[in-house]
């Protein structure tokens, strides 16, 4: 199997990583690390164990290869201009979102009608260029159909990932996958960067308030969408985030927070922005929502023109 990564940061090039075990692969990266990846490997460690890398990368695509699946593990917010930029290739193959949020698959689907949706709950940080530590792990990699299904290619991407040693699974119910990952991501990233506090700190009866606010106004949305999850109602959900996710990432900084200490534009539109749009859609009322969007677009706005 012949295998394209765009977008590849720390997520992208450790699946790269293993993917080149049993595939050929090429990750479009920064040249820095491709630099270091040519001439000294690319270094892993953690939980998914230590070793070093040599595969494809580069900041293009090699002519003359056709790639049978195509993974975007961008951030949201560059989902459409590579879409943009690779659209020739893009069109008519299979490509797989491996993204944070809810609205990347449908972007996708405009340059593509095979797309597959995915989820990834490792934790994978830089510890230099092209050095990354998988540090924390909640589950296997989900795959399915965009928007919902499953079919012989999804089930033969997830038996190459299997082979490349990445715990995966599948579903026909990508979408209610997706929407369980973006729950956490609206209910603690906005408010843990804004508050510049790791996740256990709002536990506080008063930022948690806040978080019962977001919760129930997504499960209005996802009610209206239809969508099928693992828990009946808002009250379920927020005894699995108190009581299971909470605990379990409880020295953790928001990715968001990370983003605005770097004056970089957020994922906020793809979380809690989505909920917000989606809501227009409906005619259905979402003020905690949309005062977090608003929050941390005004937290952007002040480090952008601050600089």
């Amino acid at each position: 199997m012949d295998i394209l990564i765009l977008g590849a940061g720390a997520v992208g090039l450790s699946l790269a990583a293993r993917l080149s075990r049993v595939s050929d692969v090429h990750a479009v990266c920064r040249q820095k690390h491709a630099d270091i990846i040519r001439t000294n490997g690319f270094r892993m460690t953690g939980i998914w164990g230590e070793e070093t890398s040599f595969f494809s990368c580069g900041e293009d695509v090699p002519k003359n290869r056709d790639f049978d699946h195509i993974f975007i593990s961008s951030k949201s917010t560059a989902t459409r201009s590579i879409c943009e930029q690779f659209a020739d290739m893009i069109k008519g193959k299979e490509v797989v979102s491996l993204q944070n949020g809810i609205g990347n698959e449908e972007i996708i689907a405009e340059y593509t009608d095979n797309v597959i949706g995915g989820t990834i709950i490792t934790g994978f940080e830089w510890t230099g260029d092209a050095s990354v530590h998988v540090s924390v792990e909640s589950g296997p990699m989900q795959l399915g159909r965009f928007p919902s299904g499953m079919d012989a290619n999804v089930q033969k991407l997830a038996d190459v990932l299997q082979q490349a040693g990445v715990p995966v699974s599948t579903t026909d119910n990508i979408k209610g996958a997706l929407w369980s990952k973006a729950l956490y991501n609206c209910a603690l990233n906005p408010l843990g960067a804004i508050m510049s506090v790791p996740y256990g700190k709002l536990e506080n009866p008063h930022a948690w308030s806040i978080i019962e606010g977001m919760v129930h106004e997504a499960f209005r949305i996802m009610d209206a969408e239809k969508v099928l999850l693992p828990w009946d109602n808002a009250p379920q959900y927020l005894k699995y985030l108190k009581e299971y996710q909470l605990p379990n990432t409880r020295a953790h900084h928001s990715s968001m927070l990370q983003d605005l200490a770097a004056c970089k534009r957020t994922e906020i539109e793809f979380l809690n922005g989505a909920v917000v749009q989606r809501a227009k859609e409906y005619a259905i009322d979402v003020p905690y929502n949309a005062f977090i969007t608003s929050q941390i677009h005004f937290m952007e706005d002040l480090r952008t023109n601050s600089n």
